[in-house]
């Protein structure tokens, strides 16, 4: 009978003392991860924190905020919201500027600019409306948006009829920053919406001065070298 050995040795498939030691003396410093919660359930999927409630303080800030810029246009905004012309649900809208030309004006009405911003009033109060065109008028003329179309419906169903077009035909001729506007083309809305023609920034002005400016200089140098001997 062959005697087993007392004591394991190396390349016997056991491991020594020496290299127990040395993989415990490794591996003192990992830590073992927790266990999930559930089998087999929420392996792979992210987790997110829950979304952070905004204090009593924080929501009060907000809204005085929000005031206070409601305060700071109403100061500068100085569309009426007194009473102003009736208009009929269906009538065809057509108002310009002195000075405006009949040729831009007719392209105008027949749709011929391109349109750069649209305003939908449809179920805005009167005082949400005024905010709306005032801030679009003034966008607009920031931006070089030469075209803006606003529908403002026709109110056929509404107790008090043609409302806020009434108002909206109102503003846009008190508004100086309006050269000229006129009921849309019926694919744009007919007579429940008009284009806007709005005039230019004084930087675009001055941009566009600069520039036929400089054309005529060279014109100017072409001519007089061509009299010159």
């Amino acid at each position: 009978m062959q005697r087993k050995p007392e004591n394991n040795q190396p390349g016997d498939g056991m491991a020594s003392d020496g290299e127990f030691d040395d993989f415990a003396s490794a591996m003192q410093d990992v830590q073992p991860l927790s266990p999930s919660k559930g089998k087999g359930k929420g392996k792979g999927k992210q987790t997110f924190a829950a979304p952070q409630r905004l204090s009593a303080e924080e929501i009060e800030a907000r809204r005085r905020a929000a005031e206070e810029f409601q305060t700071e246009e109403d100061a500068t905004n100085f569309l009426t919201l007194g009473e102003v012309k009736p208009r009929d649900p269906l009538e065809v809208l057509e108002w310009r500027q002195d000075g405006i030309q009949l040729a831009v004006f007719d392209k105008l009405r027949k749709g011929g600019y391109d349109i750069a911003r649209e305003l939908d009033l449809h179920q805005r109060t009167v005082k949400e409306a005024r905010s709306d065109v005032y801030q679009l008028i003034s966008r607009a003329n920031a931006n070089n948006w030469r075209c803006v179309l606003i529908s403002h419906g026709k109110g056929l169903r509404s107790p008090t009829p043609a409302k806020l077009k009434s108002y909206v035909a109102h503003w846009l001729t008190q508004h100086p920053l309006v050269l000229a506007y006129c009921s849309a083309q019926r694919n744009r809305g007919g007579v429940g919406s008009v284009y806007a023609l709005i005039k230019k920034s004084a930087a675009s002005r001055e941009e566009n001065r600069e520039r036929f400016g400089q054309k005529s200089d060279l014109v100017g140098d072409t001519t007089s070298r061509s009299d010159r001997p």
